[in-house]
């Protein structure tokens, strides 16, 4: 005899499961796994190109493909040196001038514009132009990253495939945080970085829906990547230890001075794009002015040049004196914000693991000066260093902390490492009060930081909620003389239902942007709020689930 609670748990089981399968099934989930793990490999796959072809372009001048620019620069004529960044320059600025509708070639705060402005696109040729740009201009030496103009190309051939995929727009967000972590884990050989990067700056949430078809892409990404380049993590790392607990204070100080190193970098490159915007010039000259003070700066400091990997592990083995350090934290400085303020291809992220690096280097040199007996080595301090400015600079210190676990192969020092990245972040975001990426959106008007009601009223539009009047209807004339506000196609939802309240009125006419005298459509008060609301809950669920 079968009791009625066995002979009733298959359907109980199916009733159980049976939601979930067709909730997974309607969301088109398993196409997008799919979709994400060919997004991971077509991204490696221009990672790998968009890597070695900078090693190419350096081959006319340093007679070497490497990252050991250092080593090559020391056989290398002063002259070679200094035209290369100029003629770079001057190819820079005629492609830009020729090819860039943006003039500026393109970078992760735009993969993040485009995923706070729902519909917004990434165009696949401008994307495809701007990493040649960014090629030639770190193979011919400008003082940059290659890391965020990795970022943007592999977001774009992820957004170019989502707008193909015919899935809802979550799902297309989620496949361009895909895109952005298999361009970090094909970059650095660090997946988990990558999968981390992609939701805290990228989506700005840890949905769980999310995480799997990002974590397929990064996986994907790194399993190619380390068939190609091996391996082996980006820096050689020596060995290390933490002394003494009695350290800690001495580590909580480190995460002081690398914010302090942070909030300068970033100022320098606010300076300089501001001075830059001050000045006029053909815009094709910018690059080569550019060039001149780069090279110039690296005949003497060869150092400065390039993506900086080599300067970086000499840094973090403990082989560079602390004046060098102290002088390369001002060069790289000032040669980062010329580089990008000339309009130069690159990003910030190997600069910023650079001046950490170097802070951190000749931090612990000083320490170990003062306390010989409790000081770490070296290599320890410049680890940590490169975390703590790198995650002040990108506003991610728990991808950044990953990024450093997984380049250093080092999770013995992770107590040590949350500790400096974490003072040097909370000390950024209260002076500086947010990130650099953060602050390149604020310049455009887009304020990702205040939440998604504020992004929603700054950036949809009447269009999106207005009633247009329909062909076979007379359009009616608008007359201005008589005392009733009007809204505009493309007039912010902040500005239509600020109309709305100054007046009380509960509907009011679009018209014409042109010569504003035919009503085109009507704005309702209720549906702009009904748009609003709409919006808000969308970003609550994508965000949740």
């Amino acid at each position: 005899m079968i009791p009625d609670v066995l002979r009733n748990l298959p359907t109980q089981i199916r009733l159980w499961i049976a939601p979930n399968i067709r909730n997974f099934l309607g969301d088109r989930q398993p196409r997008l796994w799919i979709l994400s793990l060919f997004i991971g490999i077509a991204v490696t796959f221009a990672a790998i190109v968009f890597r070695e072809l900078i090693g190419i372009i350096q081959i006319p001048w340093l007679k070497d493909s490497s990252e050991q620019v250092i080593t090559a620069a020391r056989n290398t004529p002063w002259y070679f040196i200094f035209l290369a960044p100029v003629l770079g320059g001057l190819v820079v600025g005629i492609l830009l001038q020729t090819l860039m509708p943006q003039r500026r070639t393109l970078s992760v705060a735009d993969v993040i514009e485009a995923r706070a402005l729902t519909g917004r696109k990434l165009g696949l040729r401008e994307g495809l132009y701007s990493a040649v740009i960014t090629v030639i201009s770190l193979g011919s030496g400008a003082s940059a990253g290659r890391e965020g103009p990795v970022i943007h190309l592999g977001a774009t051939l992820a957004n170019h495939a989502a707008r193909r995929s015919g899935l809802p727009e979550w799902s297309k967000r989620t496949l361009l945080g895909a895109g952005v972590a298999a361009a970090i884990s094909a970059s650095f050989n660090a997946p988990i970085a990558g999968v981390l990067f992609a939701h805290e700056v990228i989506l700005g949430h840890f949905a769980l829906r999310s995480f799997v078809p990002i974590v397929i892409a990064s996986s994907g990404a790194a399993i190619i990547s380390r068939r190609w380049f091996g391996e082996v993590a980006a820096f050689t790392i020596p060995e290390y230890s933490v002394t003494s607990y009695w350290e800690f204070p001495g580590f909580a100080l480190l995460g002081l001075v690398a914010a302090i190193v942070a909030i300068a970098f970033q100022f320098s490159l606010f300076s300089g794009d501001y001075l830059a915007r001050k000045v006029t010039m053909p815009l094709w000259f910018r690059p080569v002015l550019g060039g001149i003070a780069v090279g110039g700066m690296g005949v003497f400091l060869p150092q400065i040049l390039g993506v900086g990997y080599e300067a970086t592990d000499l840094a973090l083995q403990g082989r560079l004196p602390l004046i060098l350090m102290l002088v390369l934290i001002v060069a790289k400085t000032l040669a980062t914000s010329i580089t990008l303020a000339s309009r130069f291809g690159g990003g910030v992220f190997s600069p910023a693991l650079y001046l950490g690096a170097m802070t951190g280097g000749a931090y612990g040199i000083i320490a170990a000066g003062v306390f010989p007996e409790l000081a770490s080595s070296p290599a320890l301090y410049s680890i940590l260093g490169m975390g703590a400015v790198a995650g002040a600079v990108l506003g991610a210190p728990i991808s950044t902390t990953l990024i450093v676990f997984e380049l250093t192969g080092g999770y013995d020092l992770s107590i040590a490492l949350l500790l400096t990245v974490a003072i040097a972040h909370g000390i950024n975001q209260a002076i500086h009060g947010h990130s650099y990426f953060h602050w390149q959106l604020e310049m455009r008007g887009l304020f990702v930081q205040a939440g998604p009601h504020r992004a929603v009223v700054s950036n949809a539009r009447v269009m999106d909620f207005m009633t247009t009047i329909k062909p076979d209807e007379q359009p009616e004339p608008f007359d201005a003389d008589a005392g009733m506000p009007c809204l505009h196609p493309t007039d912010t939802l902040d500005t239509a239902l600020r109309t709305f309240d100054s007046g009380g009125h509960p509907r009011l006419p679009v018209v014409d942007e042109i010569g504003g005298t035919t009503v085109i459509g009507w704005a309702e008060q209720v549906k702009a709020l009904e748009y609003f609301n709409k919006r808000l809950i969308d970003a609550s669920e994508e965000e949740h689930c």
